[in-house]
């Protein structure tokens, strides 16, 4: 069997070698030392304008602990907590949507701008594209469900299950909203127990209570 690459192959590892070269020669400071932080930069930024970058990282302080965000080219994918372990959720992502993954700060500027807006009280909604691949069946209709509820408002797990379409599934309905891959800007903080206790959260529940404090003082 001949495993020589086709001429299609052979054409795409030459535009990448190109890439890698360009890449590191504009990374170079005025001596032709390389910067390792600029030479990162510029070859994220490379394959994204190749369309060799399928997901977006990079990480934010909030008053909640340092969060990681993930993007794709259709949106915001993954918001993870420091708890989660951010070097497990990137392994995750990997495998879950693609290995051509990267720091690439710039495809996530603006989602990083609202989640500064929303933690200092001057933002209510966010007006971002989310991509939400990883929720599937009804735990993806409960996440559809958790964007209409409104800044400052709660439901119960049981009103969500209802809401959702399915009023026994109010089990699935908690599931769903812990495994949540969007947390905060798709909200299930929002979502508390038939008596009003706080109930779980991936982020603890120490960081659930703080969020809901934060929107109801508002």
């Amino acid at each position: 069997m001949n495993s020589s690459p086709s001429p299609a192959g052979r054409a795409t590892d030459r535009r990448i070698a190109d890439d890698l070269q360009a890449a590191v020669d504009d990374g170079r400071d005025p001596n032709g030392r390389a910067s390792v932080e600029h030479l990162h930069a510029e070859l994220a930024r490379r394959a994204d304008r190749a369309g060799l970058l399928d997901v977006a990282y990079r990480t934010v302080d909030s008053p909640i602990g340092p969060l990681l965000l993930a993007a794709t080219r259709e949106g915001l994918v993954r918001v993870a907590f420091h708890l989660e372990d951010h070097d497990a959720v990137l392994q995750a992502l990997a495998t879950d949507i693609s290995p051509r993954i990267l720091r690439a700060p710039p495809r996530l500027d603006e989602a990083a701008r609202q989640l500064g807006e929303y933690f200092a009280g001057s933002r209510r909604a966010f007006d971002l594209p989310v991509d939400l691949r990883l929720a599937h069946g009804f735990r993806r209709e409960v996440l559809d469900h958790l964007l209409a509820i409104p800044y400052g408002r709660t439901e119960s797990y049981a009103e969500v299950a209802r809401a959702s379409g399915n009023p026994k599934a109010v089990r699935a309905a908690g599931s769903a909203c812990s495994h949540n891959p969007v947390p905060v800007v798709v909200p299930c903080h929002r979502v508390v127990r038939s008596d009003g206790s706080i109930g779980q959260y991936l982020g603890g529940t120490e960081t659930k209570v703080w969020l809901l404090a934060m929107e109801s003082a508002a």
